[in-house]
């Protein structure tokens, strides 16, 4: 059966982190990673800005991390939610300015509390308890220092489930080395491969160079999606694809790209865009201001099936 491969035994799972933090390696990241903030460099867009003084990019987040809620998630893919949850942390800000965020009133702001490193690892180890499969860091790439800084205070204290990266895909490869060994899930977007509409709509050109680049070194790092017995995601790259309409996600050529990467990767093609944030209320995203067809998201699985690809959450 081809799909053996990718399952492991029970016994067979350690998180990747604890080796880092009991070399003593991890908290040389942390300690890095942190000054880093005086100077930020963290997210593609290098802003520069002295985050250790409360002073905030494009992101929108100083020195703490600000989360807006944290629960066990029963909305994620299945193999993330399984039967309690994915343990998912919510945080405010991002790098990108997405007009069509689906997630527009945490992204766009700071909506949320700003949380210090014992309190952010307090979250995880009480997410644990509750009994979730994973600890899922929604939209983190602006805050990686803060984050090895509560993993090291958690693991410490007893965390070991797998750490899910839930990220937009524009994640800097500087970045990517401080994660290296601590993640075990990458679960990147990539949102359209084509330049101009990621300019127009993410306020970033370089989005689809970037998010491939990145998704590229994320399975150099974790290799393809691996599942437990029960079906549990332990490891592994998995990608989602929100089907925009009109293709402004370029969905052909984000199928063939991760299928280059690895006709094995494991994909979520998403289907509940929805008219949002700015969209409705300027003329210039008039192109996107409605739901993709039925018609647009079979597509999308013609597209990567063609290509390739096979392992898909919803078939």
């Amino acid at each position: 059966m081809r799909s053996a491969e990718f399952f492991l035994l029970a016994d067979d799972f350690e998180p990747a982190y604890l080796h880092l933090y009991e070399t003593g390696e991890l908290a040389e990241r942390v300690e890095e990673a942190i000054a880093s903030l005086e100077n930020c460099h963290g997210c593609p867009r290098e802003c520069g800005t002295n985050r250790l003084a409360g002073f905030s990019g494009t992101c929108k987040t100083g020195k703490h991390a600000i989360v807006s809620s944290a629960f066990p998630h029963m909305g994620e893919e299945n193999c993330l939610r399984g039967r309690f949850g994915s343990g998912t942390i919510f945080f405010s800000g991002c790098s990108l300015r997405c007009v069509f965020c689906q997630n527009y009133e945490i992204s766009h702001t700071s909506l949320g509390s700003e949380v210090t490193t014992s309190e952010l690892a307090e979250m995880m180890l009480s997410l644990q308890k509750s009994g979730c499969h994973n600890i899922n860091l929604v939209t983190p790439d602006h805050i990686i220092p803060q984050i090895l800084a509560a993993l090291e205070v958690a693991i410490g204290k007893g965390l070991r489930l797998p750490i899910v990266y839930n990220t937009s895909g524009f994640t800097s490869m500087p970045s990517l080395g401080w994660l290296d060994g601590v993640i075990d899930i990458y679960m990147p977007d990539f949102k359209t491969s084509d330049s101009n509409h990621a300019k127009t709509y993410l306020q970033a050109k370089e989005y689809p160079a970037v998010a491939e680049k990145a998704i590229r070194e994320m399975h150099r790092q974790v290799g393809d999606l691996k599942l437990d017995q029960q079906g549990i995601a332990k490891r592994g790259l998995l990608v989602r694809h929100l089907v925009m309409p009109e293709d402004v996600s370029g969905t052909k050529v984000v199928m063939e790209k991760l299928a280059q990467i690895s006709p094995d990767t494991f994909i979520n093609i998403m289907g509940q865009y929805r008219p949002y944030g700015k969209v409705g209320s300027d003329d210039r995203y008039s192109l996107i201001g409605r739901r993709p067809t039925r018609s647009e998201i079979t597509q999308a699985y013609q597209y990567a099936r063609q290509a390739g690809l096979w392992r898909f959450d919803h078939p």
